[in-house]
């Protein structure tokens, strides 16, 4: 017997190293992985919060950078894959989860060579080098002189793209015509602006340094502007005229392969485009049904056209201004909030969040409202509200972008991510927008029953939209869809005009798949609460639910899956 007994203590100490040593493993990697991506791309660790003391450069978009980076990968997919995720203890199963989906499906996207046609006006280099210039630190002399030599670095990150995209039409890439004329008036307006009112000035204008500021008005002037209108120059006049005509990523070589791609990296899934299409037709067809119940009840028909067209139409739901509607939607965000804490989850973040416009390029550019994170919790993150569109939108609408940008939405999520996360820096660096979007369309269903919604058309609004980038993002890049037709369908969900309708199509061209995250995530949430109400009964509270949807951070739809039902298991009652 006492044999035996030592045995079976030897096993279980020997399972316990086991565990720790893989764990050890995977945690050496992740960091490996998470130090190649800063040492690649030191300007991620803004929007992050991972430690760098590298302030000097932009990411090296070279063909030679670019392949030493992906060799990076497939080194790193090839180690973590000796690991047997079975031997990890619980606590890993994220890191291997992030791990696995960030590297599998990063290098599966290389079919798509997007480097050969990266013409952006949604997310493009110009926009997250504005983001950067906010966060560029210029507290030390060092700190300044390397935001110098950045900056002044601009113009050959510049012409390193430029040289892409003629490799890229030397190959056969190209991206939209549509697209590449958004990008042309960026730059026209970035390039003629004088140093002081260029979305890159904000080092100058937060340092305290009268030489600072005078040498980094120079660069502007003297390097980055010139640079910005060599590259409008070039798309004007060398790339627009074989730029394409349409806006499907189909129509490029590996087109079919690399839309797929694009769909695995939103939705942390497998689907094909066929599957996703007919999800969202069916998600679209219960909800014009509630629809049609509501419009019933508000206005007498149970024509979805007429239901939509009346509920846009009363002229009590719209605003008079644009300042009107920044009022406003400041005033439901302080509203959701307090309703987030009382009825949605037990423990809210200490970090705020604000609203504020715009910046001027994006809102001429037809940008839409977004949410910038804010890694520094000391600061709040922001809501950027796109305000040019304030002749169109409803109380209801407005409602409806807080919740999802905001409380109980983007925010509520990354803030709480990042509070319970702090020392994990894989957590920090990945983002999936199955999970992050998918979330925060949860949370606009589930604000109507926390009674955030004030307006009687968001309840309406909010049904006729979701699942319709289940339909419209395939139909465009698999199913030959024409511009027309997708704007259309899209102006049939009552949330878009023609204008905002044509901009969403620019919208997807720019960002294939990312549309159909929202509802593949948050169809998935959803039927996770089912089962939970379902199998817990009277045990089920939906305060405690939310918090272990959020509890491990940003993590693939499978494994959210599999952590929500392990807890649905050890919650059940005993049979």
């Amino acid at each position: 017997m006492k044999n035996f007994v030592a045995l079976c203590a030897i096993f279980c100490i020997a399972i316990t190293l086991s565990a720790q040593t893989s764990a050890q493993k995977l945690n050496n990697l992740a960091n490996r992985f998470v130090q190649q991506s800063l040492d690649y791309d030191p300007t991620i660790s803004y929007m992050t919060g991972l430690p760098t003391k590298d302030h000097s450069r932009f990411a090296d978009r070279t063909p030679q950078a670019l392949a030493a980076f992906d060799a990076e990968e497939e080194a790193d997919l090839k180690e973590l894959r000796t690991i047997d995720p079975d031997s990890l203890p619980a606590s890993s199963r994220p890191i291997y989860a992030n791990l696995k989906e960030q590297l599998e499906s990063d290098l599966q996207l290389r079919v798509c060579k997007t480097e050969l046609w990266n013409v952006n006006h949604f997310s493009g280099w110009q926009s997250q080098f504005a983001d950067v210039a906010e966060e560029q630190p210029v507290a030390s002399a060092d700190e300044r002189e390397q935001a110098l030599k950045r900056w002044a670095s601009l113009p050959r990150y510049i012409d390193v793209e430029i040289a892409n995209l003629k490799q890229g039409l030397a190959q056969g890439y190209s991206a939209p015509k549509s697209v590449v004329q958004r990008v042309i008036a960026q730059m026209g307006g970035m390039s003629s602006a004088p140093p002081e009112q260029s979305p890159f000035y904000s080092p100058a204008a937060r340092a305290n340094d009268p030489g600072f500021k005078t040498a980094f008005a120079k660069v502007i002037a003297e390097q980055i502007n010139p640079a910005l209108k060599r590259y409008g120059d070039f798309l004007r006049t060398e790339y627009l005229p074989k730029a394409r005509e349409g806006v499907a990523v189909s129509d490029l070589p590996e087109g079919a392969a690399c839309y797929q791609a694009f769909l695995r990296q939103s939705t942390t899934l497998n689907r094909t485009p066929q599957e996703i299409f007919e999800l969202g037709r069916k998600t679209v067809a219960a909800n014009q049904a509630d629809v049609v119940k509501l419009g019933k009840q508000m206005f007498g028909t149970t024509n979805f056209a007429t239901i939509i067209k009346d509920v846009k139409a009363r002229p009590e739901d719209h605003f008079k201004s644009k300042e009107e509607l920044l009022e406003y939607s400041r005033e439901i965000l302080a509203s959701a909030k307090a309703k987030t804490a009382e009825k949605l989850i037990a423990h809210m973040p200490k970090q705020d969040v604000v609203i504020k416009a715009e910046r001027d390029f994006e809102d001429a550019a037809g940008v839409s409202s977004h949410y910038d994170p804010e890694p520094d919790a000391s600061k709040p993150a922001t809501y950027r509200i796109e305000l040019g569109n304030w002749q169109s939108q409803t109380r209801g609408e407005a409602e409806i972008t807080v919740v999802h940008e905001a409380w109980p939405g983007h925010h509520l999520q990354i803030a709480l991510a990042r509070e319970l996360q702090p020392h994990n820096p894989l957590a920090k660096l990945i983002f999936n927008s199955a999970y992050m979007e998918g979330w925060a369309r949860y949370a606009e269903a589930m604000s109507e029953e926390a009674g955030i919604y004030q307006s009687k058309d968001a309840l309406i609004l909010r049904r006729a939209w979701p699942a319709r980038g289940m339909v419209v993002d395939p139909g465009l890049h698999a199913f030959q869809w024409t511009r027309q037709q997708a704007i259309d369908y899209l102006i049939s969900t009552g949330r878009f005009d023609a204008k905002s309708a044509n901009d969403v199509v620019d919208r997807i061209a720019v960002m294939p798949g990312q549309l159909t995250s929202y509802d593949s995530g948050g169809l998935e949430i959803r039927a996770l609460r089912q089962e939970a109400q379902s199998k817990l009964g009277d045990k089920f509270d939906l305060r405690e639910f939310n918090y272990v949807v959020l509890e491990q951070g940003v993590v693939p739809l499978t494994e959210l899956r599999s952590h929500v039902e392990a807890w649905i298991t050890k919650k059940s009652p005993a049979k």
